[in-house]
């Protein structure tokens, strides 16, 4: 009997790795096509642009995710760079390691540095800028409330509403997480099958569930939240910081370099 369900278990198990092999299958054959990775930054600039027109025009009803706090909004954007370095750090480290030296892998895992680097510095400059180009209000009245309240935390500490100059931090970070995660995916395109283990598998798809994620909340926050030019402005700064990085920067030899293309895994 116990032999029975061991075999069981090991049949389904084995069923369960090909159907996930098969998925990594599909969705390799998706991200070789080039026009997939190359159109992504476009995708997210009209995105933004065509999601702000039908925020103003009202044409889109209110939803589940037009409120805040909304599950995925909670869970998953709230600490969107925390999923993202979560998932890309084993990842980056078992996909470059095929083929290549463990020195190659430590030197493409600063690219997670200069990453966080970025949105650090990108997110507290809007916090900034929101801070000096704001003033706080009484909630009820509208009045402008005089006094050391200098900042928004102090003002919203206070009970009261700050109004900036806010630059969308959900579309900087959903759009360049996105296109980060997509740069890092490249490996997998060129793993062949038996190379691959179910760890590496399930890492790739989780970090495909997060980027579809990530781009039906940008949609969302287009639709639902923040006026055109703070989520144009966001949007761009966060192409800039992929396109300054894997397209200008990485390329060259002093630097993270870029991951393991075609012919570096022949």
């Amino acid at each position: 009997m116990v032999s029975v369900s061991a075999f069981k278990y090991t049949h389904s198990t084995q069923n369960n790795m090909a159907a996930v092999g098969s998925l990594v299958n599909s969705l390799a054959f998706l991200w070789r096509q080039q026009c997939a990775r190359t159109c992504l930054p476009h995708l997210f600039f009209c995105i933004s642009f065509i999601g702000s027109i039908l925020k103003a025009t009202g044409l889109v009803p209110e939803s589940y995710f037009s409120n805040s706090r909304n599950v995925l909004n909670l869970y998953f954007v709230k600490v969107s760079w925390g999923w993202t370095i979560a998932l890309l750090l084993p990842f980056i480290f078992y996909s470059n390691l095929y083929n290549r030296s463990h020195t190659f892998v430590l030197r493409r895992l600063t690219s997670l540095l200069v990453a966080t680097f970025i949105w650090y510095i990108c997110t507290e400059t809007f916090f900034y800028i929101e801070d000096i180009t704001g003033l706080c209000y009484e909630s009820g009245t509208m009045q402008v409330v005089h006094g050391d309240i200098t900042t928004k935390a102090a003002c919203r500490k206070a009970g009261f509403i700050w109004d900036g100059f806010d630059i969308s931090g959900h579309s900087f970070i959903l759009t360049y997480s996105s296109l980060v995660i997509v740069e890092e995916m490249v490996p997998m395109l060129h793993i062949p099958q038996s190379d691959r283990n179910i760890r590496l598998d399930c890492l790739y798809v989780a970090l495909n569930a997060i980027v579809a994620i990530w781009i039906w909340m940008f949609g969302c926050t287009s639709v639902y939240f923040h006026d055109i030019i703070d989520k144009v402005i966001g949007t761009l700064c966060g192409i800039l910081g992929w396109y300054v990085t894997y397209v200008v920067w990485y390329p060259m030899p002093f630097s993270p370099g870029l991951p393991p293309q075609q012919k570096q895994h022949a």
